[in-house]
């Protein structure tokens, strides 16, 4: 993909609780920090009564507005309410979801008075467009490329709904890369291995919500993915709920106090549990503590790094089991394995290190690149090759990456007949001739699945769509060819086609419970209406913030004591109760207009102005 003159493309890593954005730039990755400094933003989102919050500033106020603060919304794109993993999550989130027309969940929270219900795209979509802000005013420039990481084992409706919330946030999605595959680019990507000699690279990506290992193999520039594995709901989060149970009960044992159904009392303990488990990483013991918790009682409580690890062992084990399944799917063994790249935050929990050393062997595991940054520099990586950049660091980079699951369609009796297995090279397109079930039949329904089980009942429907018009014929006599295209970013085409009459059926495989092309251009304008209602309440912010900091600015400069010897009592009266009537009208009216804010500003100046002066001109009088 040539340089199409849309200004720059960035690599994001759209996490499931903090997101990070990069740039390939003067021959090295840039990390894209956000306006508050920080390398990393945070996957929340707030709706208040005058604004939509995004990132930091959602994050910071979630203990006092839990019911509209959305996070952890990755967990619920692209999947169905009714599924078991969507079910198990909302016993804890403070926010409510129900159940969409079309079997999606739906989030509701509360905007501006009014109760709005948002699928996980638009929340998705509104950290992208955060992302997508934070690095235009770092770059100085529009940005609308961009490629975006989703975990290795995204199901196709997952994929499908990331690349739906990047363009409702107004993003040319370049590609969409697995977060693993993005992280052994960065590895790779300063790695000088012997020429002509293969290097196998185990990426064990452990985040905030999710598990992806990615078996690498590295030769000469070409990154070829020999296998993957992971799970969509196994990462610090998991962590972080099993200790929150633990002082729930503690709480409970002490003070015969029950905070499971507080939301405000839960999202305080999450906090200090998050902040305990990374302190945690690094120390043998912590403390907890929190004022006023629950019914004005303060909690206090300790928590060693062993009692942690114990609360989570056996989630620490199943951490392995992708692990064991990735080298059997590449079919290697241990000792194949050159170096085991450690990423994502979570990484950092000693419990994890001492699991995968001993899996290894006692191999000494690499930590050379940033777990929290190393997807978002493989993503710029690929975002600057699609773009077409001409730097010999990256130009003879290729890589190789594989479908995480089967894919293939029901036939008779109900099986799973798999045209492309999991773990084949992608792109790739496959087809397979089939016939009709019985005679005389003018349709044909076409059922395709995702997964690994036998019978299609235990697989992932992925969608199914019917070819009419085939002319009656005796079982077996018409052929139904079914082809299978698998694109860059892992999203299937599905076409059927009667070899008989030509009569076909193309499409991208997206079911029912997606968003259709108007729903997605009614969320595009919903995101673009948030933008400016955020914009519009930011330049009042900013007018108001101005008028304060003016008036306070004017009253410093008059009791300043050379200033105060020039000033007549009079004049210095006049403008302290002009600063006075200022603040005051300030205080009952903070939520005037901008209109409101900039007209009381120029009051007050047009009363010091003159004032100030006539003081200086005194001093330095002009004689023509």
């Amino acid at each position: 993909m040539a340089d199409d003159g849309m200004g720059p493309a960035i690599g994001i890593d759209l996490g499931t609780t903090y997101c990070c954005a990069a740039i390939w730039r003067h021959g090295k990755v840039e990390i894209i920090s956000n306006d508050q400094g920080n390398r990393t933003t945070p996957s929340f989102v707030a709706f208040t009564d005058t604004e939509v919050l995004v990132g930091d500033a959602a994050k910071n106020q979630v203990a006092m507005n839990p019911a509209n603060t959305v996070f952890d919304s990755k967990r619920l794109i692209g999947r169905r309410y009714s599924d078991e993993s969507v079910q198990k999550d909302l016993k804890r989130l403070p926010f409510k979801v129900v159940a969409g027309s079309n079997g999606n969940p739906l989030i509701m929270v509360t905007y501006k008075g009014k109760e709005k219900r948002l699928a996980a795209e638009e929340i998705s979509s509104i950290v992208l467009m955060k992302m997508k802000e934070i690095a235009e005013d770092y770059l100085g420039t529009t940005v609308t490329n961009a490629v975006i990481t989703v975990p290795a084992n995204y199901s196709n409706a997952q994929r499908q709904a990331t690349k739906d919330a990047g363009i409702i946030a107004g993003l040319n999605v370049m590609r969409l890369i697995n977060e693993a595959t993005a992280a052994a680019i960065a590895y790779g990507l300063d790695r000088k291995p012997k020429k002509f000699e293969e290097e196998n690279v185990l990426i064990f990506d452990l985040g905030g919500g999710t598990l992806d290992v990615s078996l690498v193999t590295m030769e000469e520039g070409i990154f070829e993915v020999r296998a993957t594995a992971g799970d969509t709901h196994l990462g610090g989060e998991e962590f972080d709920n099993r200790m929150v149970d633990h002082f729930i009960k503690e709480f409970s044992r002490r003070h015969k106090k029950d905070i499971s159904s507080n939301p405000r009392a839960l999202q305080r303990l999450r906090t200090a549990c998050e902040r305990a488990k990374r302190i945690l990483s690094s120390a043998a013991q912590t403390v907890i503590e929190i004022d006023h918790l629950y019914d004005d009682i303060d909690f206090s409580s300790s928590i060693t790094r062993a009692e942690f690890e114990n609360l989570s062992v056996d989630l620490f084990r199943k951490c392995m089991e992708p692990v064991e399944k990735c080298l059997r799917d590449a079919k290697m063994d241990k000792g194949s394995i050159h170096d085991v790249v450690l990423v994502g935050g979570s990484t950092r929990i000693h419990k994890v290190h001492q699991l995968l050393q001993e899996f290894f062997n006692g191999k000494e595991l690499c930590k050379s690149i940033n777990p929290d940054e190393a997807v978002a520099c493989g993503a710029a990586i690929q975002a600057a090759i699609l773009k077409g950049d001409k730097d010999d660091k990256i130009n003879n980079f290729l890589l190789l990456d594989v479908t995480p699951q089967s894919l293939g369609v029901e036939t008779a009796g109900g099986i799973m007949t798999v045209l492309i297995p999991r773990n084949t090279t992608i792109p790739t397109n496959k087809e397979m001739v089939l016939s009709p079930d019985y005679d005389n039949q003018t349709s044909f329904l076409a059922k395709v699945y995702e997964g690994e089980r036998a019978r299609t009942r235990d697989n992932n429907l992925l969608g199914e769509f019917e070819l009419s018009g085939i002319p009656p014929a005796p079982r077996g006599g018409p052929q139904i060819t079914v082809c299978f295209d698998v694109e860059c970013d892992g999203i299937l085409n599905v076409l059927v086609k009667d070899k008989n009459t030509g009569k076909r059926n193309l499409r991208t495989i997206n079911d029912k419970s997606r968003l259709s092309k108007d729903e997605i251009e009614n969320m595009l304008r919903e995101a673009k209406k948030y933008r400016a209602e955020n914009a519009k309440y930011k330049k009042k912010v900013k007018a108001r913030n101005a008028l304060e900091e003016i008036a306070y600015n004017m009253k410093n400069t008059i009791d300043d004591e050379k200033i105060a010897a020039k000033l007549r009592p009079a004049d210095k009266n006049k403008i302290d109760d002009a600063i006075e009537q200022a603040v005051g009208w300030l205080e009952i009216n903070r939520l005037a207009q901008t209109v409101d804010f900039k007209r009381k500003m120029k009051e007050l100046w047009s009363t010091f102005k003159p004032i100030m002066t006539k003081i200086y001109e005194a001093e330095c009088p002009y004689d023509g």
